[in-house]
């Protein structure tokens, strides 16, 4: 039977669709090094989950549609130590950030309208602008400048009476970019001359290394009536399954909108509620101790990698992730030759595919997301295999004149 034309235009996650090969590569005994996903091995916080053994109520009950109010309160509090003021009813609890994004999609735009991005970007966004038949416009950032902003004047061009966002992501999700407060600034006085919002995913937050500052969209109030702040629990403190984000917005009519979608699937989880509200009364040590030990991964792999004869490296700022340029012909086509066709001492490694973090056809085709969220012995074996891999393809495929 025939599928909608809809669902046919959506492309397979480029972090997930390779799995069936991981998997029969585990079948086969070897060892898959997971840098595909931004799955941390770190501890959820302890307070997290005694919140959830000690859940004792009679029944799990629906909840409010906007997300309890505890929640809420606490995220107020937490968002002051980045000098945001914000207050319970500016904020609307989701099922993950993934569904604060799509709900913003769905309130800003109408069919076929536009929302511009800096390229390369988290490839899931695509699949959630086209539920909304949303079109992503891109503005390419190059590996070879450390994916810093593209000019203003790249963004100015590509406004059309069909643009009504531009999307960050920051601390930037692919390529570990994070935009300074200049760039915010001048990227919110571009989007006040053509009355367009500004929406900044702000859940890396807390990691930033080198000294690098992080400013968030939510500490530049005049402008606050064009900014939207996405927000998740599920990195910040290693609770991706409990799919608890957020909607930061001082503008009232945006979070009203939006509540008619929020109302239509009634509540975001309450358990996972509880353990998020608990998890903002962790101690900051666990923050700290986490984005140290990030910092330490990122230093190993990144360092690795670029021993590896060819491979071009973006050192990130932030999060846990960067974006490398393998010496291949396809990213795709190495990646399931790595899990395949290829061990090293019954060790491989899986990683993302960056062609789909692009809009712009062709591009990314030799590049690859990797993500730095196992422990250090893990990223060693990985960098091992990657260089003992990238020797076997290219041998295999007739490479070696290219590096």
């Amino acid at each position: 039977m025939q599928m909608s034309m809809r669902i046919s235009s959506f492309q397979a996650s480029p972090i997930r669709r390779l799995v069936p090969y991981s998997r029969d590569a585990e079948k086969r005994g070897i060892h898959v090094i997971h840098l595909n996903i931004g799955q941390p091995d770190i501890k959820t916080p302890a307070e997290a989950l005694e919140a959830v053994h000690s859940y004792n109520e009679p029944y799990i009950a629906y909840g409010v549609s906007e997300g309890e109010l505890e929640l809420r309160q606490g995220l107020c509090e937490y968002y002051k130590k980045y000098n945001a003021e914000v207050s319970p009813d500016e904020i609307m609890i989701t099922t993950g950030g993934s569904e604060a994004l799509q709900f913003v999609f769905m309130t800003l735009c109408d069919p076929y309208d536009e929302v511009i991005i800096p390229e390369p970007f988290y490839t899931n966004v695509s699949t959630f602008a086209a539920t909304a038949m949303v079109n992503l416009v891109p503005v390419t950032s190059q590996i070879d400048d450390a994916f810093i902003l593209p000019s203003i004047s790249d963004f100015e061009a590509r406004i059309t009476k069909k643009t009504m966002a531009i999307l960050l992501c920051s601390p930037n999700n692919p390529t570990g970019h994070v935009y300074s407060r200049d760039e915010l600034k001048a990227l919110l006085e571009l989007c006040r001359r053509y009355d367009i919002f500004l929406i900044v995913d702000e859940v890396y937050r807390e990691f930033c290394y080198d000294g690098e500052a992080f400013t968030s969209v939510l500490t530049f109030p005049e402008y606050s009536e064009r900014i939207i702040c996405i927000d998740s629990f599920s990195k910040r403190f290693s609770m991706c399954g409990a799919r608890v984000g957020a909607i930061v917005s001082r503008n009232k009519d945006v979070l009203s909108s939006a509540m008619k979608l929020a109302q239509a699937r009634l509540c975001p989880p309450a358990i996972e509620q509880v353990a998020a509200a608990a998890a903002l009364r962790a101690p900051e040590s666990y923050i700290e101790a986490v984005k140290a030990e990030y910092e330490r991964r990122r230093n190993l792999l990144v360092s690795g990698i670029q021993e590896i004869p060819g491979c071009k490296v973006s050192r990130p700022k932030g999060a846990f992730y960067f974006v490398v340029d393998f010496p291949i012909d396809d990213a795709e086509k190495f990646a399931i030759f790595m899990l395949r066709d290829f061990s090293w001492e019954g060790s491989t490694v899986m990683f993302a595919p960056a062609e789909d973090f692009y809009v712009t056809k062709h591009l990314g085709r030799t590049q690859a997301r990797i993500a730095y969220v196992l422990n250090e012995d893990e990223l060693r074996l990985a960098v091992r295999c990657l260089a003992e891999g990238l020797k076997a393809y290219r041998k295999k495929y007739c490479l070696d004149a290219r590096v």
